[in-house]
């Protein structure tokens, strides 16, 4: 990949969507430009319209070229960086991989709702509504499967860090902000994304930003 790519993204604190995005760019190690668009300002509509096709971001820019949705993205990159490691190599775990990435894309609406994500704020014990803490539990339970099938060789859901750690990178923020009640397990799974040096990196930028809109 020869030409610089750009992603195109929003508020740090509250936009997940390029949270995802963006810890996998950062992690396929292809060079980039970021161009960040201020969310829910009276400028937003219009700047989203020059870059964004669905008027939403993340989108990566290639070539002049663009895609958008953090699963294709994700996708895209992949196919740029084979040897980064964006997915599992065991071919199952990269099916289980993919799968619980594409759950967290469509699902757990009642979460990501009632419990919006915001990194650098705590709210312990508020918005524990009962469709976010059913949520809430059903994605506790698939991150004890996939650390019981396929976490042998790290601390991640798939041992090593992956596009499915990404895609659930959010959560976490939401379950630490929320005070969302855990086991031992998801604790330390929570520890080691939350201290995952790009992770880390992002929470750091979204602590520092002066806007303090929500984004979904």
């Amino acid at each position: 990949m020869n030409a610089p790519l750009q992603l195109v993204i929003g508020n740090r604190n509250g936009s997940s969507w390029s949270l995802r995005a963006w810890l996998a760019l950062r992690h396929s190690g292809l060079p980039f430009e970021e161009i960040f668009i201020p969310l829910d300002q009276p400028e937003t509509r219009a700047a989203l319209d020059e870059h964004s096709p669905s008027g939403l971001v993340p989108v990566l820019k290639i070539k002049g070229a663009v895609v958008w949705e953090s699963l294709a993205i994700i996708e895209t990159l992949n196919e740029f960086a084979p040897d980064a490691g964006l997915w599992p190599a065991d071919p199952v775990a990269r099916a289980t991989a993919r799968a619980v990435s594409a759950q967290m894309h469509a699902g757990f609406y009642r979460l990501r709702r009632d419990m919006p994500m915001d990194l650098r704020s705590d709210h312990a014990g508020q918005d524990h509504s009962e469709g976010a803490l059913a949520d809430a539990n059903q994605i506790i339970r698939l991150w004890a499967d996939c650390r019981e099938w396929f976490g042998a060789e790290g601390p991640y859901l798939f041992g090593r860090w992956c596009a499915a750690d990404m895609m659930f990178a959010p959560v976490v923020g939401r379950f630490r902000t929320y005070g969302v009640p855990v086991d031992a397990m998801t604790a330390d799974y929570m520890d080691s994304v939350w201290s995952q040096p790009d992770m880390a990196a992002w929470v750091a930028l979204a602590k520092d930003e002066p806007y303090t809109n929500q984004a979904p």
